[in-house]
């Protein structure tokens, strides 16, 4: 073979191999991208458990878990919002009106400061169903007002905080109700060594993912957030599946005000406030994009599970509550900037 052959062939060969290591790496940033938050909450895991061997504990792990199980609820509903461009500001204040009145109707007969005084000790179905019944009409308004009206969903969730908030505490005079029945108590309670709250979690996601990917209803959402005047032209009732939506994740919010109560055993009318931002920075870590069209129930799981983790080992460390908000705020900007520079490389 002359020299300019080999040379050819050489030249040759290394193209190949740039191509090769191309589209290696290529495939390398696809899988980061996919599993990205998993290896961030594995890393985190490792990280905390170095600094501190307490928190590999079984019983600190099922407290991760627990408290994770409240705001991931939540962040369900949430992240179904997020992905048909919409937000839900209102969730928080609609937990803590579905919990205060779960738990006025969830008392034992003998409480000290029993909210219906000549009511006797109600079966635990009653709290629980009135609970779902005030989270899906408060958030089925905050959907109505936004299909119907064309009210941004900001505003629309935002005026429903505030009254929904102001609703509670004039139903309390502010005052907290306590004392549940211990069949309240359970739901916040463990069958042998698994907390309840985790399994109705559990529950929850299940619901949620079989929604979203199993039926139109979880297609449509895609589609409205994905291009919403694309969805109206190919068919899809959006007014009808907004107002739906909005209700479930009101009916999220209840679940999880339901599991409250059951856990802390009373419910004061200012419990919950941020948590709407909570569910929605475990979405948003989870990867649903603001932009709408992505996101998924797995996402949102991990998410909760990051900033559970992220909160106890801060906890135990004895960093200050204080500073726990400060780097919870930036995770969630760092989240939405990543998000950002990855849909504009889309487009």
């Amino acid at each position: 073979m002359s020299d300019s052959s080999k040379k050819i062939a050489n030249e040759a060969e290394k193209a190949e191999d740039l191509k090769q290591q191309k589209a290696n790496g290529n495939k390398l940033l696809i899988y980061l991208k996919k599993y990205g938050i998993i290896f961030a909450l594995i890393l985190l895991i490792v990280g905390i458990s170095i600094a501190e061997p307490k928190f590999l504990n079984p019983t600190n792990i099922f407290n991760v878990l627990t408290q994770s199980s409240i705001y991931g609820i939540m962040a369900l509903g949430m992240t179904l919002i997020i992905i048909s461009k919409g937000i839900d500001l209102s969730v928080g204040s609609i937990l803590a009106f579905a919990g205060i009145v779960a738990a006025s109707l969830g008392q034992v007969s003998t409480a000290t400061n029993k909210f219906f005084p000549n009511l006797g000790e109600m079966p635990v179905i009653v709290p629980i169903l009135a609970a779902l019944a005030i989270g899906a009409i408060l958030g089925g308004i905050n959907g109505g007002l936004i299909a119907y009206t064309g009210i941004p969903a900001f505003i629309a969730t935002l005026g429903m905080m505030t009254m929904a908030r102001g609703v509670t505490l004039m139903y309390t005079s502010g005052k907290p109700v306590t004392q549940l029945t211990p069949d309240f108590m359970f739901l916040g309670g463990k069958i042998g060594v698994i907390p309840v709250p985790v399994l109705i979690y559990a529950l929850m996601a299940g619901i949620t993912w079989v929604l979203l990917n199993h039926t139109s209803f979880g297609k449509n959402v895609y589609a409205i957030g994905g291009n919403i005047k694309a969805a109206e032209i190919s068919g899809v009732n959006v007014k009808k599946n907004l107002l739906i939506l909005y209700a479930f994740c009101g009916l999220m919010a209840a679940v999880a005000a339901i599991v409250f109560a059951g856990r802390v055993g009373s419910v004061h009318p200012g419990a919950a406030v941020g948590y709407e931002l909570t569910a929605i920075a475990a979405s948003v870590i989870g990867g649903t994009s603001f932009d709408g069209g992505i996101g998924t129930v797995g996402g949102a799981v991990i998410g909760a599970l990051v900033l559970g983790v992220l909160r106890n080992g801060l906890t135990l460390l004895g960093v200050q509550a204080y500073w726990q908000q400060i780097l919870e705020g930036l995770i969630i900007i760092v989240a939405v900037i990543i998000d950002m520079r990855k849909n504009s490389k889309k487009k």
